[in-house]
């Protein structure tokens, strides 16, 4: 149980702080001794509300141009998602997704650290917003969601009141994917219940941090955990 207690209060307290990547988190170290199926429908019980809370609290900040497509796409990527698996090599698509993430990080990072502010390609956009869709819905990854929402938010407040909100879109429709297919359990849904007050506690520790620390640094933290889940990602299929 320690180790249960000790991922949720992690994964959320990045949660708060940079407003996605707490499923990597969460999964990586739960991942050794538990299967996913048993990890995945508690992690997104919840994630659920503090989706709603990040999102609620930046509500200022929502742009639904952004939020709205990503949102069609994702819904999209998780309808189509069953037939694209039957024709396509998962490990390899989740390689290549893994790539595009990093090479993003690393582009977004440059940015920051430049003097001179590029202009943003909208062809460019276009195709990661697509991309970023496509791979949250069929794999639940946020990690090129995030990216796409980083290149077209200006702060870190927008970035997470946007992606959160969208987050809240996929988990509305998650969960009832998932309670139609018996994965989210009476098991699931009494841990979930158990581990709520570590959630709150890691969520509101995370919060809280992200308003002490500076805010460029913020975004230089979401940036490095962008890199780190494409590394994540193709570490996991290798």
């Amino acid at each position: 149980m320690i180790f249960w207690i000790t991922a949720t209060i992690c994964a959320f307290f990045v949660k708060g702080l940079c407003g996605f990547a707490n499923t990597l988190v969460f999964t990586s170290i739960l991942s050794f001794g538990n299967a996913n199926i048993n990890i995945s429908p508690v992690e997104l019980i919840l994630g659920y509300p503090t989706n709603l809370i990040i999102s609620w609290k930046e509500r200022r900040s929502i742009d639904l141009k952004i939020c709205i497509p990503l949102s069609v796409l994702v819904i999209a990527g998780s309808l189509g998602g069953v037939l694209f698996l039957k024709n396509a090599d998962v490990t390899v698509i989740k390689i290549i997704f893994g790539v595009l993430v990093i090479l993003v990080g690393i582009e977004m990072l440059f940015r920051e650290f430049s003097s001179k502010k590029a202009k943003q390609s909208r062809i460019l956009l276009t195709v990661i917003g697509i991309l970023s869709g496509f791979l949250c819905g069929l794999y639940g990854v946020g990690a090129l969601l995030g990216a796409y929402i980083g290149r077209v938010t200006e702060d870190s407040k927008s970035f997470k009141a946007n992606i959160c909100l969208v987050f809240v879109i996929e988990n509305s429709f998650r969960i009832i994917l998932y309670s139609l297919y018996g994965i989210i359990t009476l098991e699931a849904l009494k841990m979930a219940l158990w581990l709520a007050p570590c959630m709150l506690a890691g969520l509101g520790a995370g919060m809280l941090s992200a308003r002490v620390i500076d805010e460029k640094y913020v975004k230089k933290i979401v940036i490095i955990m962008l890199i780190i889940s494409g590394i994540a990602l193709i570490l996991r299929e290798v």
